[in-house]
């Protein structure tokens, strides 16, 4: 018998942004801000956390972060 393969996130491009999916289920995003009042380039949010930068990639590492530590964290409710 084979062995199943866990399934990855993959980033999606979106509008005005990108959104980090596993399946249907939408685990983050980072969105890009336009015009020079924006305090950040870059804003992302992911499992109950918020960022911003300057830069694409940095901002999708912190998704990915922010993902993999909520995975790993024990709930408190269960």
């Amino acid at each position: 018998m084979g062995a199943k393969k866990k399934a990855k996130p993959i980033w999606e491009p979106g509008y005005n942004g990108h959104v980090y999916w596993l399946g249907k289920a939408k685990l983050g995003k980072v969105t890009r801000h336009a015009g020079r009042d924006a305090k950040h380039k870059y804003s992302w949010q992911a499992a109950g956390r918020a960022g911003g930068g300057g830069d694409l990639e940095k901002a999708k590492r912190a998704v990915e972060a922010a993902v993999a530590m909520a995975d790993k964290q024990l709930d408190l409710f269960n």
